[in-house]
């Protein structure tokens, strides 16, 4: 359906129609532009809700997770937008963002870095702010338990080694994995970041807790201590 020329989607032909598509033809044929079509209902009186949600995901490179990222106010600059419609878009992109999260909770054995990343980026990988996990895995490397062990700013935080492994043994862990998030996206291990392993790994030798790997994640991508050899 062409938007050059405007026609309200009520005019539109069945099979045009974002909800009638999606019930004659199934979710997975609409464009992301349709299904925020379909969550904000209308447009404005010379712009179609297709036209509108266009627009709006051309404002972010139609990047849904940095769609996610937009506040209220922010999504209320465009014409057509108001709260009802901005709340409506922020709650579905925390829905979907919730889903990620719930669907990597199933992937439970650890086998590689990717599967930490993958456990890992939808609850830390997109934070404007560095926050420091343990996985505490049993000897499958299952997940027995996460944990956020601290919460900092874009500077950096700080990890209490004896609240690591007094959680350890409350879960009866055999191993644990270190993982903290990068906001600035920098794929590199700092001094301080070497350190703290060093610190954790030495004290879990000593109490026979090993520590597998320490992953750094990003939005996109991630760093793995033992990939990298650092272990």
């Amino acid at each position: 359906m062409s938007e050059t020329s405007f026609c309200p989607i009520t005019n539109w032909s069945e099979d045009d129609k974002p909800r009638e598509k999606l019930m004659l033809k199934g979710k997975s044929v609409l464009s992301d532009a349709e299904l925020i079509a379909i969550l904000i209902g209308s447009g404005s009186r010379n712009e179609s809700a297709v036209g509108l949600s266009k627009r709006i995901l051309a404002s972010v490179d139609h990047n849904l997770n940095a769609l996610g990222k937009l506040s209220i106010a922010q999504l209320m600059n465009f014409k057509g937008i108001g709260e009802a419609k901005a709340i409506s878009i922020i709650a579905a992109m925390e829905l979907g963002r919730r889903r990620r999260s719930e669907d990597a909770v199933e992937l439970t054995k650890i086998a590689s870095s990717k599967a930490v990343f993958e456990v890992m980026q939808p609850i830390i990988g997109e934070l404007p702010h560095e926050e420091f996990w343990v996985l505490f895995l049993n000897n499958s490397n299952k997940i027995l338990f996460k944990a956020q062990l601290s919460k900092g700013g874009m500077t950096g935080t700080m990890v209490d080694v004896r609240i690591v492994f007094k959680l350890a043994f409350e879960q009866n862990a055999t191993a644990i994995i270190l993982t903290h998030n990068h906001p600035s996206g920098k794929l590199q291990a700092s001094e301080a970041d070497i350190q703290i392993t060093k610190k954790i790994k030495t004290a879990g030798q000593q109490l026979d807790i090993p520590v597998l790997d320490h992953v750094i994640i990003t939005e996109n991508g991630y760093y793995s201590f033992a990939d990298e050899g650092i272990f």
